[in-house]
Formats: C-alpha cells, structure tokens, sequence
C-alpha cells in the first residue's frame, strides 16, 4: 500500500531541516482522522449516523492501519458501533507516534535524539528522502491551487488539512483565505461514498472545535 493519508499529514507538520512538529496539536487530530479515513477508504471501516463500525476485519497490509484497525474493533467490541468523535478523542494523543515510526522505517525521515538545554531529551524527524513530500505538495497543489481534479484520497487528505486549520503546512506563504474556498470546495464534491462524507464531516466538526478552543486558550493566557 502506498503511504498512507496519516503519514502524509506528519510529513507536512514537520520541519524538513529541523525535524519538529508545527502545530502539533491540530496535526496529531488530522493524524487519527486520516488512519480512520483510509480504513473507510479501504472498506474496512463504515460511519454512519455519526457512528463508527468495523466492517471488514481483514488486515490491509499496511501495519500502521493494521493496528488502528484491531485498536478500533477491540474499542467497539460486541457494540453495533460507537461515535466517530469519541474514537478520534481517544486516538489523537495516540496516533502520531506510530506514525512518525512507520515514516522512519520507510526511511522518509531519520529519528535524531538531543537534549534541550543539555538535560531534557528530545527526538526530532528530520527529511531523509524528500521525494515523497514534494510529490505530495505537487499533487495538493495541482488540484487547489491549479483546480485539477483530485481523487479520492487526495480530497480526503484536503478536507482533513482543511478541517485541522494545517493550510500554512501545507501551502507555506500562502494566506488561508485564499485557499478556504478551493478546499471548501473540493471537501464537498462527489469524490466518495456518503459514508466517507460523513466521517469527514465528522472529524471537520471536532477539529474545529478543538482548535478554537486551544486559539481561545492562548487567548485568554496572553
């Protein structure tokens, strides 16, 4: 399986020289959003009425999704489901470590350890291979900012950026406004399923609201 929507997301969050994370907070609820999406994708996974169920327990092949995908059934268990915005709640704080591990032994990115100040260690994620991100930012860009037609994944991984507030990630030096109408656009095309829509939807509205929440925080501590 090619890289998947998470891995994706990691690598726009990331700084290419210095290996750490932008906006970490808003990445790490992409991050569980695109494992999710690429297990309805993959049809293991279906939403419906704001409720995640598994579908098909059959393993894709990719272990990263693998192992969302038992974590998942394990969290449902004898349930006919459970909410969409509960399993991305619990999975957000998780999600983005075996991430940023499956990128490394893709060899994407290299894992480097420091100490901050000489005492607290630190794991940075620098770039190893940079072919696989500017394929990336070259698709994204073909289909917002050159209104090419993108496929399934390619929306789904739009909506997700969009929804998480990443566009500065993903289109360095170009201002939100600018783009929210192309991406708007795109996340609401008939690009899949109503089943897949409904959980873009879903993870749209949570992320959302979380980071309004966090920018009202900042706020209110400043």
């Amino acid at each position: 399986m090619a890289i998947t929507l998470a891995e994706e997301i990691m690598l726009l969050s990331l700084d290419d020289e210095s290996g750490a994370a932008k906006q970490r907070q808003a990445a790490a609820w992409a991050v569980a959003g695109g494992l999710l999406l690429d297990l309805v994708l993959a049809g293991r996974v279906a939403v419906a009425g704001k409720r995640v169920a598994v579908a098909d327990a059959t393993p894709t092949g990719e272990p990263l999704l693998d192992e969302r995908l038992a974590l998942l059934k394990a969290w449902i268990g004898d349930r006919d489901g459970r909410r969409v915005t509960d399993w991305l709640t619990k999975d957000q704080s998780k999600a983005v470590a075996p991430t940023v591990e499956r990128l490394c032994a893709r060899g994407v990115v290299v894992e480097e350890k420091r100490k901050a100040m000489g005492l607290f260690p630190v794991r940075r994620y620098p770039e190893a291979d940079g072919t696989v991100e500017r394929e990336l930012r070259d698709r994204l860009s073909t289909v917002v900012l050159h209104a090419g037609e993108p496929d399934a994944r390619t929306a789904g991984l739009i909506a997700l950026i969009h929804g998480a507030g990443l566009h500065e990630a993903a289109f360095p030096g170009r201002r939100r406004k600018d783009l929210a109408a192309r991406m708007e656009q795109v996340t609401d095309g008939q690009w899949a399923g109503e089943s897949v829509r409904a959980a873009i939807r879903d993870m749209q509205a949570l992320m959302a609201a979380v980071t309004a929440a966090t920018v009202a925080t900042v706020v209110a501590a400043g």
